[in-house]
């Protein structure tokens, strides 16, 4: 099997948005607004780009201090977009969900990247950012759940122990669909790069379960050190 994976050259990359071209189309053949998604796939394209200039500097890098920044930058923009829903109070209940997800995110990279992977040096940034970035957003998605849950049964006069089990069980119910999901739906972005690079399906496969835990973990951990730091704001209220 060849550990080569094939280059994609800007104009076969062009072919590659056709299809979104055409669902471009559809929204002017309806009589629909395109300019969201236009603009979103331009800002996919730009940030997309951007980050791929900015990770080649960072991988060559190999600079400790730098990636614990970029780590640090990380949670702090997780925990602002995790409460976009709740406008009202989320510059006090941010220092909570930027603090779940750090320590929920956090340990469980920690354990990823040293116990599991063992990397050496400790902060191999083309293994790093990756793991981080995938642990951080899903940590971001299931607290951001579990936030809004919270607050709209928080609203409805829901006691308080109700309302967070009821928060935390919805906010799982993602991580939870994707666990029954893998391999038999989906063949998720780690594993399937990993096979078009050319390793073995079953080692692939060992990555993938890996990466499964790691985000069940680091999103339960987070959004349970979420709804439990921040009781007192609402018992409050």
């Amino acid at each position: 099997m060849s550990n080569t994976i094939t280059t994609i050259n800007l104009n076969n990359l062009a072919i590659a948005l056709i299809p979104a071209l055409l669902v471009l189309l559809i929204f002017i053949r309806w009589s629909l607004s395109i300019v969201q998604p236009t603009y979103a796939l331009m800002r996919m394209l730009t940030q997309l780009l951007l980050v791929g200039y900015a990770l080649s500097y960072i991988f060559a890098s190999q600079s400790s201090g730098l990636i614990l920044i970029i780590l640090v930058i990380m949670c702090l923009a997780s925990g602002w977009i995790a409460l976009g829903s709740i406008t009202k109070q989320r510059g006090n209940l941010f220092k909570y969900a930027f603090m779940a997800i750090a320590l929920g995110g956090g340990l469980t990279l920690a354990l990823m990247t040293q116990g599991t992977l063992h990397l050496s040096p400790w902060y191999t940034p083309h293994y790093m950012i990756p793991i981080a970035g995938m642990i951080f957003a899903n940590s971001m998605n299931s607290v951001s759940l579990a936030a809004e849950r919270l607050h709209s049964e928080y609203q409805n006069n829901a006691d308080y122990t109700l309302a967070r089990n009821t928060a935390f069980h919805a906010a799982m119910i993602p991580v939870i669909n994707s666990l029954f999901a893998v391999g038999l739906v989906s063949l998720p972005g780690m594993m399937t790069g990993q096979i078009l690079s050319g390793i073995s399906p079953f080692i692939a496969a060992r990555y993938q379960i890996m990466v499964m835990a790691m985000i069940f973990g680091s999103s339960g951990l987070s959004t349970a050190i979420y709804l439990s730091t921040v009781k007192p704001i609402y018992l409050k209220s």
